[in-house]
């Protein structure tokens, strides 16, 4: 099994430090290059081929948003996953860092083995966006003001969604609920395989990068709408 390339970005040299020790003590991921702000990290992303990329939000000069909206424009990084770093578990800049393209976020305080396990996650394409994570990111996405079907893209998307199946919509609906393959195969009796399929061929139609961007695009289009409590 070829390990999972990892690289590391943040303007801080004492956590990249911290970070690469813990990569590379794993067997099944090693870290190919360190960055030191959004720019550096867009040049080695092409340079190193890395699979992951550990994304700090706040950097100096190129930030890390603008860094991950550079990555996931670009066709050839197409198969770069990003997984944002925030000081806190609900950053103000999450909703815009999923909308850039990132693939999920964790808060700098996590234990080391949540941060692994990100790495692996993100890796295999799944989306870093637990019931807990996703109510977080939904409070954020009211905090700025936000409200569903009135995003940037929210006619497109509304009008791709035209092209979902009822049974595709209905996953959908689960994904932004933040559930699990396995607890979305529970909720609509089904079997795990059947839900991954109906969520591939969603993300297809829908012209998704990966499963945190579904989640993002059910809110933007007005699909799914966030409840106050």
């Amino acid at each position: 099994m070829t390990p999972i390339k990892v690289l590391l970005a943040d303007d801080q040299a004492l956590l990249r430090s911290a970070f690469r020790v813990l990569v590379d003590s794993e067997s099944d991921m090693h870290v190919v290059g360190e960055a030191a702000d959004g720019a550096e990290a867009v040049t080695l992303a092409r340079s190193t081929r890395a699979d992951v990329v550990l994304m700090d939000i706040r950097m100096p000069g190129t930030d890390g948003l603008t860094a991950t909206r550079m990555i996931s424009a670009d066709p050839d990084l197409a198969g770069v996953r990003i997984v944002m770093l925030t000081t806190f578990e609900v950053d103000e800049y999450v909703v815009q860092s999923l909308r850039a393209g990132a693939s999920g976020f964790l808060g700098k305080g996590a234990e080391p083995e949540e941060l692994l396990n990100a790495i692996r996650v993100a890796a295999a394409g799944e989306a870093l966006l637990s019931p807990a994570a996703t109510k977080g990111l939904i409070a954020s996405f009211l905090a700025q003001g936000g409200s569903a079907g009135e995003g940037p893209d929210a006619a497109e998307y509304a009008e791709r969604l035209a092209a979902l199946t009822g049974r595709e919509r209905e996953v959908l609906v689960q994904v932004a609920g933040g559930h699990s393959n396995d607890q979305i195969a529970d909720r609509l009796v089904v079997s795990p395989l059947t839900v991954k399929t109906h969520v591939n061929r969603a993300m297809a139609k829908l012209g998704a990068r990966d499963r945190a961007q579904l989640v993002v695009i059910a809110y933007e289009s007005g699909l799914v709408r966030p409840r106050v409590e």
